[in-house]
């Protein structure tokens, strides 16, 4: 596809030839029998020509046309000479010209074809039609094109306007939504959570020593609900739109801790990773963390005491996801919505993860895979 400015350059020189060969047929029908007539012929092609010359000139081509008839009167053979260019010339002034050089050009044209009209047929009103066919109308179809061209374009900077701030509306009423999410969880969840982990040290500090496997199982509590608070605040930093460093929410790189909380909570966890570790994603770093969390959270809640075990095997083109775990004796009833697993479903589903969950052949051993193509 061709440029604009070569588009128009192009579309200017066919207006141009077109009125060259129009304005020079008419000369040569009514006949080169004299050295004027030839001159008129050379005078209408030049000025005809100049009509494909940048806008900034369009004052100086009017002139150059209406001086065309003046001067093919002047040396005493009148020729029918550059009736079409006088129609684009006055086209161009009014189109493209303001103020002063506009209303010259107008006037310029509009005498010209009057006088020559007149001194043609010896009636006034003759050139008065003639100026107001070839001069005025074109002048004024030229200003009404600017101006709709211009009324456009305001119409198209109004309606970007307009999109702009529904788009700022929007993600103002976002951001209040997201602050009043934020003001709930802190007035509601946050309090509840600190208020667990301080009975929690009580208690601890409370008890009788010797009790040291009651004083281990307060202790995880009162980590977990650190924990707890940590990322509360993550999210909370979050929900207010601070994205700084401090805000950042835990990734891959955070995984050992998660599994030593486990491990101080009781239940035995392991981590092992297979192939070579490649560069991903932060959003997806995030993902996975809060995946292995959950399934965590599901081996605590449903596994027995051997623990759960968890996988991180990167491949050339994916990276999978996978914990084993023996069910407790506790199972759930048929029908209950499994939410942790949906959650683990649509957290992989965000990045064309395709996750696989159920008991193994054996009956006892649940195991649930996550599969991202990398």
């Amino acid at each position: 596809m061709l440029p604009t400015s070569v588009s128009l350059k192009r579309q200017s020189w066919l207006v141009a030839a077109v009125c060259m060969v129009a304005d020079g047929t008419a000369v040569v029908l009514y006949g080169c029998h004299t050295w004027q007539n030839w001159l008129t012929l050379v005078m209408t092609l030049a000025v005809d020509a100049a009509l494909a010359g940048p806008a900034r000139l369009s004052g100086y081509v009017a002139f150059a046309h209406a001086a065309v008839p003046l001067m093919a009167i002047s040396v005493g053979d009148w020729t029918p000479a550059n009736d079409a260019g006088m129609l684009i010339a006055g086209y161009r002034a009014g189109a493209w010209l303001h103020g002063v050089p506009a209303v010259a050009s107008l006037i310029v044209l509009a005498a010209s074809l009057l006088l020559c009209g007149w001194i043609e047929s010896g009636d006034p009103s003759r050139g008065i039609v003639m100026m107001g066919k070839a001069a005025v109308l074109p002048w004024l179809v030229g200003r009404y094109t600017t101006a709709r061209r211009a009324y456009l374009a305001e119409l198209e900077r109004r309606s970007e306007l307009e999109r702009r701030d529904a788009r700022e509306a929007v993600a103002k009423a976002i951001a209040e939504e997201r602050s009043s999410i934020a003001r709930d969880l802190h007035d509601v969840i946050v309090h509840h959570v600190s208020a667990i982990g301080v009975h929690a040290g009580a208690a601890r500090l409370g008890l009788p020593t010797g009790n040291t496997r009651l004083e281990s199982s307060l202790r995880s509590v009162e980590t977990a609900s650190r924990a707890a608070m940590v990322d509360l605040r993550h999210l909370l930093d979050l929900l207010h739109g601070d994205n700084s460093e401090g805000a950042r929410q835990p990734g891959l790189d955070n995984l050992d801790e998660l599994f030593e909380g486990v491990r101080a909570a009781g239940s035995p966890a392991r981590l092992t990773v297979c192939g070579v570790p490649q560069g991903i994603s932060e959003s997806l770093s995030v993902t996975v963390y809060r995946i292995v969390q959950e399934m965590l959270t599901n081996a605590l809640r449903h596994g027995d005491s051997t623990g759960v075990a968890v996988t991180l095997e990167y491949g050339p083109d994916s990276l999978t996801v996978t914990s084993v775990n023996k069910v407790g004796t506790e199972r759930e009833p048929a029908g209950v919505v499994r939410r942790g697993l949906a959650g683990i479903r649509n957290r992989a589903g965000m990045f064309a993860g395709r996750t696989t969950a159920g008991l193994e052949p054996d009956g006892e051993t649940w195991r649930t895979s996550v599969r991202f193509p990398v």
